[in-house]
């Protein structure tokens, strides 16, 4: 099939008689896509244009042309070698010498996806991007990404249906994809509009950091075995571990050690948070954490005849909880949360995680021994539940505080 020609355009003669123009030559090479020239001073410049399918284009500077120096791939083209490195870029052939078109955002959230995959996170996390990015953005090349234009998008959420620390877990994801792409594209030069236009709203975890009285923690659990005596079991080695509810979804039957009756304990699984680069390995990892008694002797009695490789904590249907289990419990929780008389908006499980954590801080727990039993880090703990702390100390703090009757000579009289 023959190339296109263009006389203006081949050669560096015909090029040097064009008028110097901030606008480029276009010459189209197919449906959808155009090369274009820069006429400049000195050395003209080769640029691609293509259409991203929505009836918006995008368009990228290729390389110099050989105007003063001879072609010399991929930095100087002459006209035919322009014409394969565009016509490859916008259609990403693989013998390009360019590594390829641009990763689209789209693009950049599948290669994400996979990688989350491949690592053995969780892929729902790109679910909610994907689900709230505008058709423009999402098929824009992340190269061609703005800090502005990010914001705007980032700030258009606000008031929405989405609670902002919704939205910052959202913006997390985004940014690892973006960053993803960043990673496997070295043309990809745009990390400071990524972190400006996608930085997280501020101060959007207070709300949600729910910590309740242990006689709460006692009337929930209860309110949760009426329910269902499964769920009630799920809930209750939340509550006594601290641990996350998809932790506790993997605890397996051998994780129940009970050789000491004294001392039971879950060999609790690791979340996969974090920044391990396998976090499938993590996750396969366990920390020893003690549990009471009582919950060991319900746990055994639970998991009587069942092998040591089988799940744990079961659905009262027999069903494990799940990669997420708080698709099989959330309207359940809901309604056991407004039963017991507190606010089914703002207590989740992960109360029974915060409450814990900071029940152990007031007894004395080291906090480096409380950051490994739950599964983070001192200075996660010290961020997110010094503030909640100090509302809950007052008894402990007044306990230390000096009492004593001041002398008579040390009193001054105050001139009225």
């Amino acid at each position: 099939m023959p190339k296109p020609r263009s006389s203006a355009l081949e050669s560096a003669t015909s090029r040097r008689k064009l008028v110097v123009r901030k606008k480029p030559y276009w010459l189209k090479l197919s449906p959808g896509i155009a090369l274009g020239y820069r006429r400049n001073e000195g050395p003209g410049t080769w640029s691609v244009r293509s259409s991203d399918g929505h009836g918006r284009l995008w368009e990228k500077r290729l390389a110099l042309a050989d105007d003063l120096e001879s072609a010399a791939p991929p930095h100087v083209l002459n006209f035919w070698d322009a014409q394969k490195t565009a016509t490859a870029m916008a259609r990403r052939q693989p013998h390009a010498s360019d590594e390829g078109r641009p990763l689209t955002v789209a693009e950049a959230l599948d290669r994400y996806a996979e990688d989350l995959k491949a690592r053995g996170g969780a892929v729902s996390n790109v679910g909610m991007p994907r689900k709230h990015l505008t058709t423009v953005l999402l098929s824009k090349p992340v190269m061609l990404l703005g800090a502005n234009e990010l914001k705007q998008w980032r700030d258009s959420l606000i008031g929405g249906g989405l609670q902002p620390s919704s939205i910052n877990r959202m913006l997390k994801s985004l940014r690892a994809a973006l960053s993803l792409a960043a990673r496997l594209d070295p043309r990809i030069q745009n990390a400071e509009a990524r972190r400006t236009g996608l930085q997280a709203l501020p101060d959007t975890d207070r709300d949600r950091n729910v910590i309740l009285p242990d006689d709460q923690v006692s009337e929930l659990v209860a309110a949760a075995y009426e329910h269902d005596r499964a769920l009630g079991l799920y809930i209750d080695t939340l509550a006594v571990t601290g641990a996350r509810p998809s932790q506790a979804a993997r605890l397996t039957v051998a994780d129940l050690i009970t050789a000491n009756a004294k001392a039971p304990r879950l060999m609790m699984p690791k979340s996969g948070k974090g920044r391990s680069p396998n976090r499938a390995a993590r996750k396969a990892e366990r920390v020893p954490v003690a549990i009471t008694p009582a919950l060991a002797a319900i746990l055994k009695q639970a998991s009587k005849g069942r092998d040591g490789g089988e799940p744990l904590l079961l659905q009262a249907d027999g069903r494990s909880w799940g990669e997420r289990p708080s698709e099989n419990y959330r309207d359940a929780v809901r309604e056991i949360v407004a039963r017991v008389g507190l606010d089914a908006e703002m207590v989740t499980l992960y109360a029974t995680r915060h409450s814990s954590i900071v029940r152990q801080l007031l007894a004395g727990v080291p906090i480096r021994i409380v950051a490994v039993s739950h599964d983070t880090s001192v200075a996660a703990i010290e961020k997110t539940y010094s503030r909640h702390i100090a509302h809950h100390a007052d008894e402990i703090t007044r306990a230390a505080l000096l009492h004593h009757q001041p002398r008579a000579g040390n009193v001054v009289a105050l001139r009225s």
